[in-house]
């Protein structure tokens, strides 16, 4: 036989194109249009129905970046439209769409009248079926489009104005296209989905499979016997050439796909938040409808910020939600308060996204997600399945790690070990994407890509456009029904999350496990991208701590007299969450999300403090005397730890003397000795005696990079960074000041157009060097580093995490090992051999890198040890970070975990003095430091138990007694819900509970107060 596949081929995509596809509609009647444009921020429906409407031009321009502009479409069907069996009346609406980008462009949402959301109007949904606009054949609704713009812009990663409205300008972004009365072929259509189906089945099928072939000539016997001057007359004797090749069963041993239905929707990111409410409007309207019509269909929802949002402003949407949850259609699943980055949340953040998040959909739906769900986070905490288990969950999904540049994960469903050993059951879906069409290249690949065939059998895809919102569409659910039992694809079904892990479960039983963190290997540089988001993020989560504290304090010193600010604690830990969503504190945001983030954190700021100041006096009294309250989990100053006491501060002076043009540093216990451009070329602690600089290096070594990466500006850092460097070792000047008994050195530099200043405090009796770093920072596409190269051999870096600390290689043995070229810690990293260490911490970097070498001068072996102070990314936001900066490094020599441990609460909890009448014993006492006290609030129900939050903080087993000082009538442990739970080693009793603890147990005790 002749071989014409090609032919035929192109003949198939011709027909379809200029056949098939225009015949879906026979009939189109427009509509008459009236508008107004919202002059600023978006208006409530009602209200802006109330406006004056004028005649609209067809085809008009329209839209200025991100306004308003509401449609009224009015007129009447023809009597005989829709009488014709297999035909419906449909209004399209073309706002201007390209159909390349949905989520990344305009949308829209129809309102009838009365103030109620029929559907979304968007790309690939631009239909809205007669039948709910109220009844009759008269048409009148309104459009809400809004005018996005297109920040993407083909994802050149160009800088664009459009990121912030006062630089995106005024012209028109889209032109209106089709808005009309439309006839829908029903037969037309379901040829046109049996197309699609087939086509893209056969399209992934190797070519010497008799199917492929048994495929193509099905189609072309339809394209023989149909008219392509009658479609729509034709159309069923298309599909019945059709319906044999769609009657295959598969093969008995194909791949089952759980199809869940999902819209992927970013809480903020190439939009602000506001827009993000309306995208979920228009996303779940468009759920909702699609249920109306098939009782099967089964869609998974995360983040329960965003069904708040709907709560909030879309009741009557939010009601008809609920009702789909009831009837198992609309899944809530993740349980937490948004998908948030898993790398820089601080421990008890991270537990409170789930307390929120598993809180919210029990008391709104009644419902527990069983499940964490971050497809899109960038890589994920070696402390989260942990977390996840202590919040009574049992499954985690996630997809973004097929992003890796360098190593492919070995499985799709394992087992993901967690610092402390917990495990959980985990799924990668092989369709390598969280936003499936269920084309057949999407599940051919699903199939071809799962690792774990022989062992399993089934996997999940989540099905929908996503990013920017929009959701499944009747098109993909037309895919999934004509793939569930198709030769040549793997057997796809609608379901939940739950019930696809259930089937795994069974279907997978003896799992392999990955231990420690799935680190992604790309987007590093959101560990430093918008430095001013990270400083409010640290800031706010420690000033969380200590308003949790001292309000949970003063409510039980006072026996009540003091009312605990439930709510107010409750709303300001629902902000600070969602600044933790994975586009906003990463980084990765237009300014004008990272702009509303910094106006957020001053609000909380302000807030906190407020209840610190009430709290603090409630529980001081009036006096003048001077307190310290010592919010930290050591103690401080004199002061024990979760205490207020006078402090025992030092009276001694720090010695500091000239050397050499610079100066020498000593408190006695330790000695510091800066050059005269302020370069750290010694630093030794008394107590060994040790220098901790490498030989002819130096400390606070600052160094400026080209900062250029391929792709996906502030996301990523790319290796070949470290190519390109600038030392900044030159100074500008330096000199020394005096701070109450402490020395301080300051150094001016100049790196590029930026300028810095240092100040270098030794302070009395502190076993810590402190450089804060202000910049006037003005780089595009540089990377500013500060850097310590040590004199240690350390094979491995520990830098804190969630609850603990991990483990990284210094070496580059592997492909993997050597992606980890940028790496996250929290509040420290530390570097040791055997009997020395260095702890550096910080009060809000994240990003860090750590390298070694042999110094061929005296074989020893440099560890450097280096902080990512500031980038300068061009996309999505051209001005990223320009501006002031203050970063807080401290370097202690001498040091192991523990000491790195206390240091990290140090540099973050600055000390907080306050007049007051008497001190305020803690309410919880703990024997042994290596149990450290994480949160002290009150019960979530409102019982006034108090609850007391520690982990194991060294790594190793540790043993000791919590002891409440306070009359407590019983002691239980509980789950980061606050329900009763068994844990391990934890042994209570009326007064307290004795702990034996395995490395990094996380455990919350409940305290019943007499």
């Amino acid at each position: 036989m002749h071989d014409d596949r090609r032919i035929t081929e192109v003949r198939l995509h011709r027909f379809v194109r200029e056949r098939i596809t225009p015949s879906v509609y026979g009939r189109i009647l427009p509509l008459a249009l009236s508008s107004c444009d919202v002059p600023d921020e978006p208006v409530p429906a009602l209200e802006a129905m109330r406006q004056e409407f004028h005649p609209q031009e067809h085809g008009a321009a329209w839209g200025k970046p991100w306004g308003t502009k509401w449609l009224r479409l009015q007129g009447e069907v023809p009597e005989s439209w829709g009488t014709e069996p297999d035909t419906t009346v449909e209004v399209l609406v073309d706002l201007g769409f390209t159909i390349e980008t949905p989520g990344f462009q305009c949308e829209g949402i129809a309102w009838r009248p009365d103030g109620t959301i029929i559907k979304a109007v968007s790309p690939r949904n631009q239909y809205i079926p007669l039948k709910l606009l109220g009844g009759g054949m008269a048409v009148d609704f309104y459009v809400e489009a809004a005018a996005n713009p297109d920040v993407a812009q083909g994802w050149t990663f160009a800088a664009t104005p459009y990121g912030d409205k006062s630089t995106a300008g005024t012209a028109p972004q889209y032109r209106l296209g089709t808005i009309a009365i439309a006839e829908l072929n029903q037969t037309v259509w379901e040829l046109q989905q049996d197309v699609w189906t087939l086509a893209g089945l056969m399209e992934q099928l190797p070519l010497e499979l008799p199917r492929r072939h048994e495929i193509l000539r099905a189609l072309e016997r339809m394209m023989d016997v149909m008219d392509p001057d009658d479609v729509a007359g034709t159309a069923a004797a298309g599909r019945e050439a059709l319906a044999g090749v769609l009657a295959r069963p598969a093969y008995a041993s194909a791949h089952q796909l759980v199809a869940t239905g999902h819209a992927h929707i970013d809480s903020a990111w190439l939009w602000p938040v506001r827009e993000t409410m309306r995208k979920c409007a228009r996303t779940f309207s468009n759920v909702v409808s699609l249920m109306d019509d098939n009782p099967d269909f089964v869609f998974s929802c995360s983040s329960a910020q965003q069904l708040a949002w709907i709560k909030e402003f879309y009741p009557e949407l939010f009601s008809r939600i609920r009702e789909k949850v009831c009837s198992g259609q609309f899944v809530p699943v993740g349980g937490m308060w948004v998908e948030s980055d898993t790398n820089m949340p601080g421990g008890e953040a991270m537990a409170r996204q789930f307390v929120e998040g598993k809180s919210f959909f029990l008391s709104e739906f009644g419902i527990e997600c069983r499940e964490a769900w971050l497809p899109d986070s960038f890589g994920y905490s070696a402390a989260l399945p942990q977390i996840v288990k202590s919040a009574g969950s049992r499954w985690f999904l996630t997809q973004k790690i097929s992003w890796n540049q360098t190593n492919r994960m070995p499985h799709h469903t394992f087992n993901w070990e967690g610092i402390d050993g917990t495990r959980l059951f985990t799924h990668f879906p092989p369709v390598d994407t969280y936003n499936s069409e269920l084309s057949g290249r999407e599940l051919a690949h699903a199939e071809r890509n799962y690792r774990d065939h022989g062992r399993g059998t089934v996997s999940l895809v989540p099905f929908g456009f996503g990013d920017g919102g929009g959701g499944p569409t009747r098109e993909m659910l037309a895919a999934a029904a004509r793939t569930a039992d198709l030769e040549g694809s793997p057997k796809v079904r609608i379901g939940s999350a739950e019930s696809f892990f259930r089937q795994a479960e069974q279907d997978y039983t003896s799992l392999p496990v990955w231990v420690g963190e799935m680190y992604l290997e790309l987007h590093r540089g959101t560990y430093t991208s918008q430095a001013r988001t990270k400083k409010g993020n640290r800031r706010s989560e420690h000033l969380l701590r200590e308003a949790e504290l001292w309000c949970a304090t003063a409510a039980v010193r006072t026996d009540g007299a003091y009312a605990y600010p439930a709510a107010e604690l409750k709303r300001l830990w629902r902000l600070v969450l969602l600044q933790q969503f994975h586009d906003i504190l990463p980084g990765s945001s237009i300014a004008w999300v990272h702009q509303d983030a910094e106006r957020n954190y001053q609000a909380i700021e302000a807030g906190l403090e407020a209840l610190i100041g009430q709290a603090a006096a409630a529980v001081l009294g009036s006096g003048e005397r001077e307190f310290l309250l010592n919010a930290a989990p050591h103690a401080r100053d004199g002061v024990p730890a979760l205490a207020a006491g006078e402090p025992a501060f030092s009276s001694e002076a720090v010695s500091a003397t000239a050397e050499a043009g610079g100066y020498v540093l000593d408190n006695g216990v330790i000695r510091a000795v800066l050059d005269a451009n302020g370069l750290l070329t010694s630093l030794r602690d008394y107590a060994s005696g040790r220098e901790a600089i490498a030989p002819d290096q130096y400390g606070n070594l600052l160094e400026l990079h080209r900062d250029t990466p391929n792709e996906w500006d502030a996301w990523d850092i790319d290796e070949f960074y470290r190519r390109n460097v600038t030392a900044l070792t030159g100074a500008e000047s330096v000199r020394l000041e005096g701070e109450g008994g402490a020395a301080v050195v300051v150094v001016e530099r100049l790196a590029g157009a930026s300028s810095i200043t240092q100040r270098i405090t030794l302070a009395p009796e502190s076993p810590s060097l402190s450089i804060t770093t202000s910049v006037d920072w003005q780089e595009r596409e540089k990377l500013l580093k500060l850097g310590f190269a040590l004199d240690i051999r350390a094979d491995r870096s520990a830098a804190e995490t969630q609850f603990g600390h991990v483990f990284r290689p210094t070496h580059i043995n592997t492909s993997w090992e050597a992606a980890k070229f940028e790496i996250c810690a929290h509040r420290w990293i530390h570097v040791a051999e055997p009997g020395y260490g260095v702890a550096v911490s910080n009060a809000s970097t994240y990003g860090h890198d750590v390298a070694r070498n042999v110094r061929e001068s005296d074989g020893g072996t440099t560890t450097t040890v280096r902080l990512s102070l500031l980038r300068a990314p061009k996309f999505p936001d051209p001005e990223a970070d320009r501006g002031l900066h203050d970063l807080t490094v401290t370097i202690r020599p001498g040091a192991g975990i523990a000491e790195a441990v206390q240091e990290g609460y140090r540099t973050n909890l600055a000390p907080r003095m306050v007049r007051g009448a008497a001190p305020v014993e803690p309410l919880f006492s703990v024997t042994n430091p290596a149990l450290v006290i994480e949160a002290v609030k009150l019960a979530e129900d409102g019982s006034g138990d108090v609850i007391a939050r520690l982990y194991e903080s060294l790594g190793e087993r540790s043993t000791g007694r919590v002891t409440a000082n306070f009359a407590s009538a019983a002691v239980r442990a509980v789950d980061l819900l606050e329900r009763d739970v068994q844990s391990p080693g934890v042994e209570a009793g009326a007064g307290g509970a004795t702990l034996q603890l395995r490395p990094f147990q996380l455990v919350t005790l409940r305290f019943t107060r007499a």
